[in-house]
């Protein structure tokens, strides 16, 4: 039996239950948000996440689209404790938040509402979300801007403000947003579908406090949260001790600065998992500054990736976890930095920590993947309807290989998890593009005895003229690492090709390209890295890798020492080792 402070007993049956009926309300406010929202980011993309938390703003339970997203939410309502304090909240708020620098965390396009949760005239928890609406305003479509310098350009700022009091919304926050976004049905939709979820998760709360005690709920969430330590621990024991160093490079601000290098120094002891970033570059004059509060949401992403990626997320599981930056730098910028693009910098945040252990956790972590979220935004006007349209989403591409097993290609980076493309019968139906192109891209690189995942080819024609295309692709400069002596991997960047057969590009990143009618954006994605040195690999591999087309046969002679005859699918070493056939 686990004791309670009011000396009763509560069976450990009970305790799993709520556990459980807390996860589910999250796994349901997630569902519910994607079922009612009206914008492809979200109900096609899961540009979001959504999740439960106590009346101190402890994660208990957390859904995510995005694994960015990460302790966010978490940051999000204790801005909201510390604003309002419990006598400043009533049952029926709700707060609306999407400062980077405090709460927020990521962008402006990622609106977080928090919702108080009261029982018995009792603050006892919150339900909250973030969501990537299409549209908050700004300078450019989407809100996604890649050449701002300062955080008013990016568009609207709602600084934990309450968008319902009591139930009653405030029309005048509806007004403000309906006459500043480029889109208001769109963003409007989404943001009554966050509502409906943190109501899904009030409505679920409550009928558990009816069922059991509020002495049980809380002890309940206290299980929650000491289990969720005792099985981070119990992981991390298993890592190794000591102290493991990274550097790398953001390879732009957007705006002609960079690149801008950033560092890490990792410390493992038997309590903590350290991470010290002090040293990195200063918050620099374009978009890709990233908050304190997105670094943190980096580096939990990649501590669960060393410990236990399959176990559920709430904040106990991250309090061996340690995070050290300087201010004012670009992992932790301050206002009015600009921070748009602040994911590149995220991720790159991300990617030193696992740069770091990469070599010393082969049963973990893989070589370098294709990092950026490799973002685009594609605005113009519909062939048919003359009505203005709007593209947002990532792009996929290759992760890089691992101790016994090649990397997988075509997915989506670390810190997008769970997301998807827009599909290209949707993508071609809504807006004013065919999709010329959609496959892997063969390009030679991430050899290894495990070879790198690959890459995609995506290709936009456009429909009409005057459209525009703004592309964000990191990691254009410094290619994904390989490990082991196995070869780097390739670089994200697109290129232009004209209707008058002229080519433009390559470019990694850039503002409103314009496009005029059957102008095709080409977007390339990165090959991942290579494990180990590409001589070790079976011939054999490399003759399927060759009728697979993932490498020509000129290639497999150069980079792994393999003759391959495509007439009659035979093989010869050139390497000093035994052939076969």
């Amino acid at each position: 039996m686990v004791h309670v402070s009011n000396q009763s007993t509560i069976d450990p049956f009970t305790l799993e239950i709520v556990k459980d009926s807390l996860l589910s309300t999250g796994d349901e406010m997630f569902i519910a948000l994607a079922r009612t929202s009206m914008s492809p980011i979200i109900y096609e993309v899961l540009d979001y996440a959504s999740g439960l938390t106590d009346a101190k703003g402890q994660l208990l339970t957390q859904g995510n689209g995005v694994t960015g997203f990460i302790g966010m939410l978490s940051f999000m309502v204790r801005e909201t404790v510390e604003k309002y304090g419990e006598e400043g909240l009533n049952p029926g708020d709700i707060i609306i938040i999407n400062d980077p620098y405090g709460g927020g965390g990521s962008h402006l396009s990622d609106v977080g509402l928090v919702m108080p949760i009261f029982y018995e005239g009792e603050l006892v928890a919150f339900s909250a979300n973030k969501a990537h609406w299409t549209e908050v305003g700004g300078k450019d479509p989407g809100s996604f801007t890649n050449d701002s310098n300062e955080i008013f350009q990016e568009g609207l700022q709602f600084p934990c403000i309450k968008l319902y009091d009591k139930d009653v919304i405030n029309q005048g926050i509806v007004e403000i947003i309906r006459s500043n976004v480029r889109f208001p049905d769109l963003s409007l939709g989404d943001m009554y579908a966050q509502v409906a979820a943190l109501k899904t998760g009030e409505k679920r709360v409550q009928e558990l406090l009816d069922k059991h005690s509020k002495a049980t709920i809380q002890t309940a969430i206290e299980y929650l949260l000491d289990h969720g330590e005792k099985m981070a621990r119990k992981e991390l024991e298993k890592l190794p001790k000591g102290t493991f160093y990274a550097e790398d490079f953001v390879d732009t601000d957007g705006i002609g600065n960079g690149p801008f290098p950033i560092k890490v120094k990792v410390t493992i002891t038997d309590e903590e998992f350290i991470c010290d970033f002090r040293g990195s570059s200063p918050q620099v004059p374009g978009p890709v500054n990233c908050s304190y509060t997105g670094l943190v949401s980096a580096v939990r992403t990649i501590f669960l990736a060393v410990t236990n990626p399959s176990q559920d997320v709430n904040d106990g599981v991250f309090r061996p976890l340690k995070v050290i930056v300087d201010p004012k730098t670009i992992m932790a910028a301050e206002r009015p930095a600009p921070v748009s693009n602040y994911f590149e910098t995220l991720l790159g945040s991300l990617d030193l920590v696992w740069k770091s252990l990469a070599s010393h956790l082969p049963n973990r972590l893989a070589a370098g993947h294709l990092l950026s979220v490799c973002a685009v935004t594609l605005s113009g006007v519909h062939q048919d309807t003359d009505e203005p349209f709007l593209i947002v989403e990532p792009s996929v591409g290759g992760w890089g290989a691992s101790e016994g097993s090649d990397g997988a290609s075509g997915q989506f980076c670390i810190a997008d998890g769970e997301t998807y493309n827009v599909p290209v019968e949707v993508a071609e139906t809504r807006y004013g593009v065919l999709l010329d192109e959609y496959s892997l891209r063969t390009d030679g690189a991430g050899a290894g005895e495990y070879i790198g995942g690959k890459g995609v080819v995506r290709s936009y024609r456009a429909l009409t003229d005057k459209q525009a295309a703004t592309v964000t692709f990191g990691r254009n400069k410094f290619y994904p690492w390989g490990i082991d002596g196995g070869n780097e991997g390739s670089p994200n960047e697109f290129l232009v090709k004209k209707a008058d057969g002229s080519v433009d590009g390559p470019f990694g990143v850039y503002p409103r390209y314009p496009l005029m009618k059957d102008d095709v954006v080409e977007l390339r994605t990165a090959t991942g890295g290579g494990y180990g040195d590409p001589f070790r690999r079976p011939p054999e591999k490399v003759m399927q890798d060759v009728k697979n087309e993932y490498y020509t046969s000129a290639e497999a002679e150069e980079l792994f020492g393999v003759i391959v005859n495509t007439d009659y699918w035979t093989y010869k070493e050139t390497r000093d080792k035994k052939g076969g056939e």
